[in-house]
Formats: C-alpha cells, structure tokens, sequence
C-alpha cells in the first residue's frame, strides 16, 4: 500500500476541486511565475497570429504542479482554438489517438500529459500528424490492404512530461518549442495563494498566505492545496480571517513543518539515519523497511528531499546528507569509523 493518493504535498495527484476552470488562469497576463517562459510564448503567439499559422508544437517538462496543462488551455484561448486533453496511457491504441486527431478543427490544441508514456505503435501514428497535418490510415486486412492519407487541420500539439529522457528522439526533435518549467518563488506562491483565496471567498492576511507559500514545496498545486485545508480549518473554529497564527496551526495539524516536509519525508529519513546509518543502502531495502514500491519511493518521496540536499543518490545506494542530521537532531557519525555508524561497536571499544 503506497501514500500516493494520500499525502497533501503530493505533486502528481490531482483533485478535481483543483481542476476548477474558475481558479485557473486564463492568459498570459494573468499567469503568475515563469517569467522568461511567458515572455518567449507571448512572442511564439504573436508570432503565429500574425502570420495566420498554429504555434509550433510545445514540450513543457518539469515538476508536476507547475502549471503545464494551465499553459496548454491559454495557448489554445490565445490562438481562439479549442483544447482536447488525453494523456499518454490513455491512448493504448493506434486508432485512439487517430479518433481525436480527426476530430480536431483549426488551431486547435491538442494536450497530452505524461507524454513520455505513449507507446511506439501510438507514436509512428503522430508522426505525420505533427509533421504534415495528415493521418494514415490502414484499411482493410492482408492482401486487400491499402493505405489512405487524410488531411488534419492545422493544429498545436502540447506535450507535458516530468522526465524529458524518457521521450524518444525522433518525438523530441519534432517539437519546436521545449521549454522548462522550474519551482515557483515563495513570492510568486504568494500571489498564487492570494488569488485562490479571493476565487474562493476567503479571508487572508498577508502574512498567512505567505506562510502557505513557503511550505508549498514550490509549487502551486500543493501551494492552493495547503490553502482549502487551512480554510477548513479556519471555518470549523469560526474564524473569519486567515493569519499567520491560524495558517500555522492548521500547517502543523496537517504535519507540514516549516521546511515543507510531511510525516512520509520524516519517516524516510529516520529509517535511512536511524535504521541504516545515513547509508548507503539501495532502493529496494528501503522500499523493504518502508513497506513501500520501489517506484513509489523513487517518484514521489526523493525528489523534494534531493532538492533540499537532505539526500543524495549514490552509486552504492541512498545517503543522507548533514542537512539531514541537522534536520533530526542527530549528530553526524564520525566517518572514520563507519562500523560505529551502525552500532557495530561502542564508543570505548574505538
């Protein structure tokens, strides 16, 4: 049994309260973060509108939460199309993806998520899609087989993918945007959090949103995921206003210190320090002691505890890092002695 669906702070999952079209941003102007992005995209636009063309095919890679399928729905309001949405492990089939490309009208956008999971035979099908606005189609079965090429719109293909190195070449090459969505500034999680209260009727200082931004990991989802159950909290004790006090009342119930970190992460690392001596020890122990998947540990638990550089990923397995022992009040075991590191020995046999 994995956290994955359970954890607040948890990236990939999505709720549908947070796919509310209301919340979300619906121009450049009003997208909040990414700065040199929208800056590029407004002009890519521009461009293309000028010119009466779709915007070249976009890959937006990064973290999820960041706003990739956000940026996919203005392109399409900005070229006045509309956006068909699916993702890679939905279209199991050559004919799944062909249905929607056929149904495409001009300037559409068309939003693939997790994109780096399509599979090859679904691939070969999107290749002259992207390339010539065409589809080829088999009809018919052996000797009787013929195949029709028919004409597609002019449309924009949007690629979304949290791991750029698993899309193949000849995918990436045919995308002429690629661009990279990074970790929001506690600044810019601010104003995210401001505009989500006001979307959602709810009283909050500055000082509050501030302290839902800076426990937000960076990231917007999980920044307006904070901020529904900080307002649970506060309607429940009747509280009319959010402060910084009450936002952190709420932060620490839910288990969100102030350094972002929830009981799964504090967990991890108490299991790496405590049990293995900071390590090194390999993914499938941990995966063992944690009562967790391996890809489960791999994708959601490390990425956030690697950017805080309280782990690192060694060829002999997991380490914790000092920030680590500093985080869990432990001192650092000395390392000229690593069989002390695991309680091997005691200090006066040394």
């Amino acid at each position: 049994m994995t956290e994955r669906s359970g954890r607040i702070v948890d990236m990939s999952s999505r709720s549908p309260d947070e796919d509310s079209q209301g919340i979300r941003p619906t121009s450049l102007e009003n997208f909040v973060g990414q700065a040199e992005l929208k800056e590029k995209l407004s002009i890519y636009i521009k461009a293309a509108k000028m010119r009466g063309e779709p915007l070249d095919h976009c890959l937006f890679y990064g973290p999820p939460g960041l706003g990739k399928t956000t940026l996919a729905g203005i392109i399409a309001r900005e070229m006045q199309g509309q956006i068909r949405i699916t993702s890679g492990p939905a279209l199991e089939r050559a004919g799944d993806l062909a249905a929607i490309l056929s149904n495409l009208q001009p300037m559409d956008v068309l939003f693939i998520d997790e994109i780096h999971r399509l599979s090859s035979v679904v691939e070969e099908v999107l290749y002259p899609g992207m390339e010539d606005f065409s589809l080829d189609i088999i009809v018919g079965k052996g000797p009787m087989a013929r195949n029709i090429r028919l004409t597609l719109p002019p449309f924009t293909l949007v690629g979304a993918t949290t791991r750029l190195g698993l899309i193949t070449s000849p995918l990436r090459a045919r995308f002429g945007i690629v661009e990279q969505l990074n970790l929001y500034e506690p600044d810019e999680l601010v104003e995210i959090v401001m505009r989500g209260a006001a979307f959602l009727g709810v009283d909050i200082l500055q000082e509050g949103a501030r302290l839902i931004a800076k426990r937000a990991r960076g990231t917007p989802r999980i920044a307006l995921r904070l901020l529904r159950r900080v307002r649970d909290v506060a309607e429940v004790g009747e509280h009319k206003i959010i402060d910084a006090k009450l936002a952190c009342e709420a932060l620490d119930m839910l288990g969100i210190d102030a350094a972002g970190l929830d009981e799964c992460d504090r967990r991890y690392l108490r299991v790496l320090v405590n049990l293995f001596g900071g390590g090194p020890v390999g993914l499938s122990t941990l995966s063992a002691a944690l009562q967790e998947e391996s890809q489960t540990i791999e994708d959601i638990y490390e990425p956030f505890l690697i950017q805080k550089g309280l782990i690192e990923r060694t060829p002999r397995g997991r380490k914790a890092t000092g920030k680590a022992y500093s985080y869990l009040g432990v001192r650092e075991p000395d390392a000229e002695f690593p069989q002390k590191r695991l309680g091997l020995v005691e200090d006066e046999e040394i």
